[in-house]
């Protein structure tokens, strides 16, 4: 397993859209591993393929409490069945977007199906932080990053200031 680096706005890969999979394999088995060390790493509760550089529908999360016993989740080419009508504000932030946290609002409730780190598929219902954090790492696959749900002038300002912050390290 290796840390890898997170790439950040605006960086133009994170516009891309990730493409399918088409087995999950040893190879996948060992960058979704590797995904997983930089989530831990960075420190985050989810992070897509897309965020360090590779363009394929995989995401990682683990959204276990500090205190809690660490808890990974796989989602290969994972999908959204349903959402609800009723939406929920969260406060979000996002590892390719340092420091920067602001209110999206999203489906209170989903339900998803993927294939798990064993390649089988998986049918479940999520709520609240999963809801949330499944619906944003998905946003991920898609090229769209959580800012993109903001005003042009948050989004502006965020991105500016992340710019200023690499300029500065």
């Amino acid at each position: 397993m290796a840390i890898r680096e997170i790439l950040t706005v605006p960086n133009p890969i994170l516009k891309q859209v990730s493409q399918p999979v088409e087995a999950v394999d040893d190879e996948l088995r060992a960058l979704m591993d590797d995904m997983l060390e930089t989530m831990y790493a960075a420190p985050g509760i989810g992070l897509a393929a897309i965020q360090i550089g590779v363009p394929k529908r995989v995401i990682v999360m683990d959204i276990a409490g500090p205190d809690e016993e660490r808890q990974p989740r796989y989602y290969v080419n994972p999908e959204i069945l349903w959402a609800s009508d009723d939406t929920a504000p969260y406060e979000e932030g996002c590892l390719s977007i340092p420091d920067i946290y602001d209110e999206v609002e999203r489906p209170a409730r989903v339900k998803l199906r993927y294939l798990n780190y064993q390649g089988e598929q998986v049918e479940e219902d999520a709520e609240g932080l999963f809801a949330v954090c499944i619906q944003h790492e998905m946003d991920h696959l898609q090229g769209v990053l959580f800012i993109d749900h903001l005003s042009r002038l948050k989004r502006d300002r965020a991105v500016a200031k992340v710019k200023k912050q690499a300029r500065a390290a």
